[in-house]
């Protein structure tokens, strides 16, 4: 009956108008959100963010419960990370769109598939080039704004995984001829850092021998930015927006006549067995610093509860020792002048529970949390 009971829980988790361990809001410390621990349909929950920015441009949400907007349609659990970059405002659009946009097409193919995934990230990407379109006069710099876009979705025991940028998900799993847990990277990352990527973005621009540029040690797409899919970044997808009035400096020195980067993501479909003992959802920021094992390790290691912001505190300890300098003195850094030694790191991990998961018509606990809410201008963390 204990092993059962979380599935049947039948009241959202906190009422999100407080902020505290019993809140969908969690806590907040300074520049850090957390939510220590919960429930989710498939098993246990932690969350953490970690302000860097001058605004907090990293966004993310958690969802448990229904996924499509129908009685009689799936339940399971939704997980978004959205990493912005130019601002925080894509990152935040996408945080109130796109679970939205996915009950939608769930609801009308009466089901979870890559499909109904592929035209949510497609509808949330014209959603927002339409809001700056209308904003354009007004403000042309919201055409410089984009996000990275990782989703999670648990559902009928299948693991739906969709990228575009470079978050990263990562599973645990335990292996039984080592007797450990083994990192195994789910993601699929979208950064010029990467060989393949260039080779793909050259391919898809074989006339262009400057679409992506070595520059300051750093491979970046037209020499600005190091993704090449994203949510947003209008002035790189349509010449209309890379155009006055945009400032020069974020204009191209010749038109362009097809998108310069994408916000198709590339999804996996992975079934859950057994031996996969969670995933660790983060943004980019969490990756420089930790490698997946060091991460996989820290979650394996340590007592669940509280176990994001413990990944968070590991990967400011190791951006601290890169700059030689101490984990004390770093935590006194305010933000803004933060982002000079680490990026925003938002950690979602979901521990799953194999009883739990193979149970479709499960219907609870329901839980719908935002991460980063509330977070103020000083930190002790």
């Amino acid at each position: 009956m204990k092993m059962v009971k979380p599935c049947w829980k039948p009241s959202v988790e906190g009422d999100g108008r407080r902020s505290g361990e019993g809140s969908s809001r969690g806590r907040v410390n300074g520049l850090l959100w957390y939510k220590d621990s919960g429930h989710h349909v498939n098993g246990e929950f932690s969350m953490a963010v970690i302000q860097a920015n001058g605004l907090l441009e990293d966004h993310s949400r958690l969802e448990s419960g229904p996924l499509s907007s129908l009685d009689s349609g799936p339940q399971g659990t939704f997980v978004g990370i959205y990493d912005g970059h130019g601002g925080p405002e894509t990152s935040r659009f996408i945080n109130e769109h796109l679970f939205r946009n996915l009950k939608k097409f769930t609801s009308e193919h009466r089901g979870m598939s890559t499909n109904v995934i592929k035209k949510t990230f497609s509808a949330t990407e014209e959603e927002f080039l339409s809001l700056v379109k209308k904003q354009w006069l007004n403000k042309p710099q919201i055409a410089t704004v984009g996000s990275c876009c990782l989703v999670g979705i648990i559902c009928s025991g299948l693991l739906y995984i969709a990228n575009a940028g470079d978050s990263r998900v990562v599973l645990g799993r335990t292996e039984r001829t080592v007797r450990e847990v083994t990192a195994i990277q789910l993601s699929t990352e979208h950064n010029a850092s990467i060989e393949s990527v260039r080779k793909e973005l050259q391919s898809l621009h074989p006339n262009d021998r400057q679409i992506v540029v070595l520059k300051h040690r750093v491979w970046r797409v037209k020499g600005i930015i190091q993704v090449s899919r994203s949510i947003g970044d209008a002035y790189l997808k349509k010449a209309e927006f890379n155009r006055e009035p945009l400032p020069s400096r974020f204009r191209l020195p010749k038109p362009f006549r097809k998108p310069i980067l994408s916000s198709e993501p590339s999804i996996l479909v992975h079934k859950l067995y057994p031996k996969d003992q969670f995933l660790i959802f983060a943004s980019d920021g969490l990756w420089e610093q930790l490698s997946n094992q060091e991460a996989v390790d820290i979650v394996q290691n340590y007592p669940r509860s509280g176990i994001a912001k413990r990944l968070v505190k590991a990967a400011l300890h190791e951006a601290a020792k890169r700059r030689e300098m101490r984990y004390s003195d770093l935590k006194k850094i305010d933000r803004g002048v933060r982002r000079h030694f680490h990026d925003d790191i938002t950690v979602v991990v979901l521990f799953l529970d194999p009883n739990l998961i193979s149970r479709s018509s499960c219907r609870g606990p329901l839980l719908s949390i935002k991460g980063g809410v509330g977070i103020s201008a000083h930190s002790d963390f």
